[in-house]
Formats: structure tokens, C-alpha cells, sequence
């Protein structure tokens, strides 16, 4: 029977590996879980990551920006 969701195979040291146990463990998981549930947070800390050096990078081209009170007296708007 195919499965559900895909699925991966990751090779990890001991250190890793028991303390992924001890993780799932205490949070009362499969260790398939608590993987996912680490791989799903990492992701989105990445996302995070590469979202703020856009911002950052859009931050520094950026032109200024101007006030409503500072466009109609150049455009001489009363």
C-alpha cells in the first residue's frame, strides 16, 4: 500500500538521534512526529530568514517617501 505522504530517509549521529528520542519522548511522539514537527520549524525559521534579508535589501533601495502634506504643496494641491 502506497504511503499517505511522501516520506524521506536522513542518516544523523548518535548525539542527534538520542536527543530526538528524548524530544519525542517527553512530548509524547513517534520519532517520525517529532522529526517532522523539528523539520516543519527549521523550514520556517529559513523562510523567515531569507523574507527579512529581502526586507533589509528592499529597505536599503528604497527611494524616501513623502507625506500627504509633503506631495500637495509640491504639487501645489490645497
Amino acid at each position: 500500500m502506497p504511503a499517505s505522504q511522501p516520506r524521506i530517509s536522513v542518516v544523523v549521529d548518535r548525539p542527534l538521534y538520542s536527543d530526538l528520542r528524548r524530544r519525542a519522548a517527553r512530548d509524547g511522539l513517534s520519532l517520525s512526529q517529532e522529526a517532522r514537527k523539528l523539520l516543519t520549524e527549521a523550514a520556517e525559521l529559513a523562510e523567515d530568514a531569507e523574507l527579512g534579508a529581502l526586507v533589509e535589501q528592499r529597505r536599503k533601495i528604497s527611494r524616501r517617501s513623502y507625506s500627504l502634506a509633503e506631495v500637495k504643496r509640491h504639487f501645489k494641491i490645497t
